[in-house]
């Protein structure tokens, strides 16, 4: 009788559908029921050993929580016993759409009950959820990168690591491949609280840099060093082929999975891991093959997850953070049909807006290593791009200005939205950022409000260091340095101009945005503290409305 090892996760939840991931200790027809009478089924396909599904879930009540059980070869196993039984909630008509989002989630948790990085907010929200029937629920949860870190490995994932290889080679500590990156998953994803949360609220996910290694695809001398190292080619492939498994297939709704060949192709298989392999090396090889940004329409808010890892230009010539093909893509799903949405969401993992003196660092230093001020500034730029993770939006200075006059022509349009509202993470910290573009941009620029939401990490530490740096990189004395960098690095200026108009704030957190209609546009920030023993909660550290 196969086990349940992993799940269920509720990744996609419309009017009467929804999908549940599960993995499962070995092949089975999976099944959901629910209390209603709408279910569905189907068989387990194989990678690596291990054994998946993707139920699509069929013959929902609109508007309505409906609770659901999970059976393996009609052997129910979950919800586990003595546990409430976990509920798919489809969207209720006219009602205001939840969004929580945030990032950088380490998943090791206290041997001796002391958490050096502080409470998770991902556990502290489920445990607000679990204990209070009348709390608010997340519509959906966006997780904006490094849901597992391959490369900052715990105690207990070092032990396992040990147990299967020589730890003194090279990479160690880290991830190697694809069967330990399956472990990474279930350190997270087991997580009592975590995976209770994750069976009843849906989610869209993608990756950033820790999700692989630590400034994952920085530049192209970064990108050959990494290829010579003799564990590369094992990690990137574990690592895009246990992406597209735990993480990228539930961004799809059901249409979307019908249509895909290499879902189709794999599942068809019974053992796709040749096939998925084969996909990864050529993901690996052609970034520009495979879209791994995705859109995902909720209710009248448009998400658009925008890939900015995978997808770069490493050429110093021709540097992007997003491929052409790619960011044609984004805008042609931004300005498809305008009117039909009222809010734009535009997810990417990395900050579109930094503090003003980073931003001009980081452009800086991408002239440097250019050229534009000779070979040996280029070397010195190489080596300070590396050390300082100069390799945001800011770092690609054409792709910051394209995002920039997405924008604009989003605002342009007729029937333009509401709002639009890019949300990060990645820097360890939150904040809010509104830009403000120039009259050529329009008669009075873009006619949504436009803002920048930042809200990282959910569980992790930033040194204070970093904390004054980012704290000096809003002052007056930093936006003047960081003039002197972009004067020496003959950059030009930025089409756009933006303020902080929240934070910074430090700590495990989580932004919601209540979204309604046009006139409604409310963000939260809650931050996780630690009380009584072992406990914690989640405070309310802002609350702003945008609109």
């Amino acid at each position: 009788m196969a086990e349940l090892r992993l799940g269920p996760l509720l990744r996609y939840a419309d009017d009467s559908r929804a999908t549940v991931w599960v993995e499962t200790g070995g092949p089975c027809e999976a099944q959901v029921r629910c209390a209603d009478g709408a279910g569905g089924s189907a068989r387990t396909w194989q990678v690596g050993g291990h054994h998946y599904a993707l139920i699509t879930v069929t013959g929902l009540t609109p508007g309505a929580p409906t609770p659901y059980r999970v059976l393996l070869d009609g052997h129910e196993v979950w919800p586990l016993p003595g546990a409430p039984a976990s509920t798919i909630r489809t969207p209720r008509p006219g009602a205001p759409l939840r969004v929580a989002f945030g990032s950088c989630r380490w998943a090791a948790k206290p041997g001796g009950g002391h958490d050096p990085v502080g409470p998770d907010a991902l556990d502290t929200l489920s445990r607000r959820l679990d204990t209070d029937p009348d709390a608010e629920r997340p519509d959906i949860l966006l997780l904006l990168g490094d849901q597992v870190y391959a490369d900052e490995t715990s105690a207990a994932t070092r032990e396992y690591l040990a147990g299967r290889r020589d730890p003194d080679v090279p990479p160690g500590d880290q991830i190697a491949d694809y069967e330990e990156y399956t472990h990474l998953y279930e350190e997270s994803w087991l997580d009592p609280e975590v995976r209770r949360l994750l069976a009843s609220v849906p989610s869209c996910m993608i990756f950033d840099d820790h999700d692989v290694i630590d400034d994952w695809n920085t530049s192209a001398s970064w990108l050959e060093e990494i290829r010579a190292e003799p564990w590369w080619r094992e990690r990137i492939l574990g690592g895009l082929m246990s992406y597209w498994v735990y993480q990228h297939l539930g961004n799809l709704s059901p249409d979307e999975l019908a249509a895909d060949p290499l879902y189709a192709a794999v599942r068809a298989a019974g053992d796709g891991t040749e096939l998925l392999r084969e996909f990864a090396e050529r993901a690996d090889a052609d970034p520009a093959a495979v879209r791994w940004s995705y859109r995902r329409d909720l209710g009248r808010t448009r998400l658009l997850m925008v890939d900015s890892r995978a997808a770069r230009v490493l050429a110093e010539k021709s540097r992007a953070l997003v491929d052409p093909d790619e960011m044609d893509w984004v805008r042609r799903q931004a300005l498809a049909d305008p009117g039909a949405y009222d809010h734009l969401l535009i997810g990417t993992s990395l900050p579109w807006l930094l503090p003003p003196a980073v931003h001009d660092a980081e452009g800086w230093n991408a002239a440097l290593c250019a050229g534009e001020r000779g070979a040996r500034w280029a070397r010195l730029g190489e080596k300070l791009r590396r050390r300082a993770d100069l390799e945001h939006w800011s770092a690609f200075p054409r792709s910051f200005a394209e995002l920039a006059d997405l924008i604009a022509e989003v605002g342009r349009a007729d029937g333009a939205p509401a709002s639009v509202l890019v949300l990060s993470g990645d820097v360890h910290h939150a904040y809010v950022a509104e830009p403000r573009w120039p009259a050529a941009a329009g008669p009075e620029g873009p006619r949504p409000v436009v803002a920048q939401l930042t809200c990282s990490p959910m569980h992790n530490s930033v040194p204070a260091p970093i904390r004054a740096g980012f704290r000096f990189g809003w002052s007056r004395t930093g936006r003047l340095l960081g003039k002197l960098l972009a004067r020496h690095g003959r950059l030009a200026a930025p089409p756009i101009e933006w303020r902080k108009t929240g934070g910074p704030w430090f700590g495990n957190q989580l932004m919601t945005l209540t979204l309604g209609g046009r006139d409604t546009a409310r963000l939260r920030l809650e931050q996780a503290r630690a009380e009584g023993a072992g406990g914690a909660r989640l405070v309310r550290a802002d609350e702003r409305e945008l609109l």
